[in-house]
């Protein structure tokens, strides 16, 4: 009977260690100031990072949940940027100047779908009108960079200033992707309700129609929660909005909003900061930060929601207040706060000297699927290792979320697609007045040598560039400082390559930008 005993234990971890090894990459968490979790233990385990920001930044690890890298956007006094970091916590390799304002919810970065080896990072600019839209950037871990490198970078898809909510979830056929954007009421005339999604699969990244969903939103930072199936997604902003909706894995469709909580007109604002669902998706746990911070539960299965709303923790400020809500790899959720003065002037960056429990911990939801305070809410629990956060945890999907069974796209269709919908070599730039740089991205390249050339209207070379590339990538941060306003013309041409045994071509490319 021992035996027998320990056989079916074994069989058992046999049938649990598919899940163990698949699902790893959301095991290791960077954010704040230097401060990271490691959740491959089984329990979390602090980490030292090169991080410096107060809200935006992502992180991913390999199928083994080894570190792959991780970035950021941040505020400071010599201007807004965004940075990638690799598994070394060294800068990548072209990792500077992703765009990106130094908000909370401005990254996103997930794999590619046609390739263990390369991935997307997206990014948003929020209020600056020098910096508007729904950007992209490539990176690839191979060829002479095993480390990763950023061949793509900033590639422009919105131009217009966008809501700080910036989300992905998983496709219902567990390999794609789905990106979702709203558009700031500051970009419209009018409060809006418009929802852009992106679907990314091997064939590339294809803009589906847009969506109207929902009450007008009037804020341009906001925060969408999602829940672990990916079929629920939570909308809320500082004028007191929560509104839950269906979110369909197959068709990317945002339908069936309930209001939980309506925006309001006039002040005082609940600022709501933050969701998240617990692990079942029956709690929603809402973060509020006006004079006190305050954290709220709510029951979505309940036919009244609204009159569920449960206090569950509240704290004055000073000396700190509340921030991000993220659910981890061990089930439970964790609560960030940012510390500050009596004045609440040190937020950020904070004063070398400003190490105190409520920057150094974050707090804790133990059991998030129980009702009220049986949900084991404990403040300043988890101790960071000497490193501090602000108001951001990592903005990570479920990056191993499964396919959506019994779906109509719960299987792979087209064994043989195309890699590529388009295989034209294109080149794209934008201009970033803020940076006075030309970011200019070239894909589909098949030489291995370049010549970066532009000129001004009259003919004039102002600049010129040689050397060698690893295709299909090219990309280049053209700094413009000094350069004069008007109309530029970018040349860039690759070797020759042969399309058969008779015939070779060259690669000219040739595309116009403006400084005004």
């Amino acid at each position: 009977m021992k035996n027998l005993h320990i056989t079916g234990y074994c069989f058992i971890l046999l049938l649990l260690l598919p899940t163990i090894l698949l699902g790893q990459r959301n095991n290791i968490w960077c954010f704040g100031d230097s401060a990271g979790i490691d959740f491959n233990s089984g329990f979390p385990i602090t980490i030292t990072t090169s991080l410096d920001t107060r809200g935006s930044c992502v992180s991913i690890a390999d199928l083994n949940g080894g570190l792959l890298f991780y970035a950021e956007t941040r505020a400071t006094m010599a201007g807004n940027t965004g940075l990638i970091f690799n598994s070394n916590n060294v800068l990548m390799q072209n990792g500077d100047s992703i765009l990106g304002q130094g908000w909370y919810h401005e990254l996103v970065t997930f794999p590619d779908p046609i390739s263990d080896s390369s991935f997307y990072v997206f990014s948003i600019g929020v209020t600056a009108s020098s910096l508007p839209g729904l950007f992209y950037s490539k990176l690839s871990f191979t060829g002479n960079y095993p480390l990763g490198e950023v061949v793509i970078k900033n590639s422009q898809l919105l131009n217009m200033r966008m809501v700080d909510c910036l989300t992905t979830i998983k496709h219902g056929n567990g390999r794609d992707w789905w990106v979702i954007a709203r558009p700031s009421p500051v970009q419209q005339p009018t409060y809006n309700n418009i929802w852009y999604t992106y679907k990314i699969t091997p064939t590339g990244i294809m803009q589906m129609p847009i969506q109207n969903s929902g009450v007008l939103n009037g804020t341009n930072l906001g925060n969408i929660g999602v829940s672990p199936d990916g079929s629920k997604i939570c909308f809320t902003n500082l004028g007191g909005l929560i509104e839950i909706y269906d979110f369909d894995r197959c068709d990317g469709l945002v339908t069936n909003p309930v209001t939980v909580e309506p925006q309001l007109s006039v002040g005082p604002y609940p600022y709501y900061w933050s969701s998240e669902f617990s692990p079942s998706g029956r709690y929603l746990y809402v973060t509020s930060s006006t004079v006190n911070s305050i954290l709220w539960q709510f029951d979505t299965w309940a036919p009244n929601i609204t009159a569920t709303k449960t206090l569950i923790w509240q704290m004055t400020f000073p000396p700190a207040t509340i921030g991000a809500l993220k659910r981890g790899p061990d089930n439970k959720i964790y609560l960030s706060c940012a510390w500050s003065d009596s004045t609440g002037i040190f937020n950020y960056p904070y004063p070398p000297t400003a190490y105190y429990t409520e920057n150094m911990n974050l707090s804790v939801i133990n059991s998030p699927d129980s009702a009220g305070l049986a949900c084991d809410f404990q403040p300043w629990s988890f101790y960071l290792g000497g490193k501090r956060t602000y108001w951001g945890l990592p903005n990570n999907p479920d990056y191993d979320l499964g396919p959506l069974v019994g779906s109509p796209c719960d299987t792979l269709v087209g064994i043989n697609e195309p890699t590529r919908t388009n295989t034209n070599a294109s080149i794209h730039i934008y201009y970033a007045p803020d940076w006075q740089t030309a970011f200019i991205n070239a894909d589909n390249l098949k030489g291995t040598t370049y010549r970066l050339s532009v000129y001004d209207l009259m003919g004039k070379e102002v600049f010129s560039e040689s050397g060698k590339i690893t295709p299909p990538y090219y990309t280049k941060n053209l700094n413009c400082t000094g350069w004069a306003k008007g109309m530029y013309v970018v040349r860039l041409e690759s070797d020759s390559y042969r399309t058969d045994s008779y015939r070779t071509e060259k690669e000219k490319l040739t595309k116009k930008f403006v400084i005004e």
